[in-house]
């Protein structure tokens, strides 16, 4: 008989690797007068695209290779309004095989201890054209590991 070992991922797992300061604009609002709830996953999306960007990945890796996001989750924790900026917060664990784990935090630049939000996101790596996972790179994976924080 085979057993087979899960990794269950624990916050020591997590380590910081990106911030990113953006503009809430007027247009995020919505009837009730503060950010729409969708727009705390635009933020967490821009975050998770700008560090795409800054190690190289975001086009993918140029073999129709590239990240997707298999699920996302957002926990609501205090309403954001117009105007004012977004710091968000990127952490990454170590990954799997195909995949890791990211999370996400959401603080209002004038109030840099107040979370407003937590996030988080399973990425997986695939083939585009197989439209299967397949290992994650060698240079990504390193990155994911040893990469220190990283800020715009």
């Amino acid at each position: 008989m085979h057993e087979q070992t899960y990794h269950m991922t624990t916050e020591s797992d997590f380590h910081t690797v990106f911030e990113l300061s953006m503009p809430i604009r007027w247009g995020d609002m919505d009837a009730f007068g503060h950010v729409n709830n969708t727009v705390y996953f635009r933020f967490m999306e821009q975050v998770r695209i700008s560090w795409f960007e800054r190690i190289g990945i975001a086009g993918g890796n140029g073999e129709g290779q590239g990240p997707v996001i298999v699920n996302a989750s957002m926990e609501f924790l205090k309403q954001l309004h117009y105007p004012g900026d977004v710091i968000g917060r990127m952490s990454v664990a170590r990954p799997g095989r195909s995949s890791f784990d990211t999370r996400f935090e959401l603080f209002r630049a004038d109030a840099p201890g107040v979370l407003y939000a937590r996030g988080a996101a399973k990425i997986v790596w695939i083939d585009y054209a197989a439209a299967k996972s397949v290992p994650i790179p060698d240079m990504l994976r390193q990155t994911i590991e040893t990469g220190a924080p990283v800020a715009l």
